[in-house]
């Protein structure tokens, strides 16, 4: 279940870029890669940011693969949903549940992380986090016309 929570959290920035629609974006092609791709992509990048060892590169690469698969499926089901016109815009509750998952999932990710990270690469990772929030929040903004 960890695992699978880390996944969710490290793969969180693939997944903003993925769902910005059908080929839109600088990252529109990275809808059309495999799970395997996507989970090799992202190990790369973490290995250039924090020097993984190979056996760190090893325990990130299946943790990305199993949250790619995981993140492929749900929006294969989004898309679905979206395509079928079943989908609704979710009820107060089921945001809260929704943002309370997530939260619960990026946590558990965290303490994965930290575990297989040193200390060192582990303030680095929680930097790189901050940032990624940081961005990803101004742009929530800027798509919905705030400042």
């Amino acid at each position: 279940m960890k695992k699978v929570i880390l996944a969710v959290m490290v793969m969180a920035g693939l997944t903003a870029m993925a769902q910005k629609g059908e080929g839109k974006g600088h990252h529109g092609f990275m809808k059309d890669m495999t799970p395997e791709q996507l989970a090799t992509l992202q190990t790369k990048k973490m290995t250039l940011a924090l020097e993984l060892s190979a056996k760190q590169q090893q325990q990130i690469q299946r943790i990305n693969l199993e949250n790619a698969e995981l993140r492929k499926a749900k929006m294969e089901e989004l898309r679905t949903k979206k395509e079928s016109g079943k989908r609704e815009k979710p009820t107060a509750d089921e945001r809260f549940t929704m943002l309370n998952e997530r939260l619960d999932k990026k946590i558990a990710a965290q303490s994965e992380l930290k575990r297989i990270l040193n200390e060192e690469q582990f303030e680095q990772w929680k930097k790189m986090q901050l940032a990624k929030d940081k961005h990803q929040m101004h742009r929530a903004r800027e798509k919905h016309g705030r400042k």
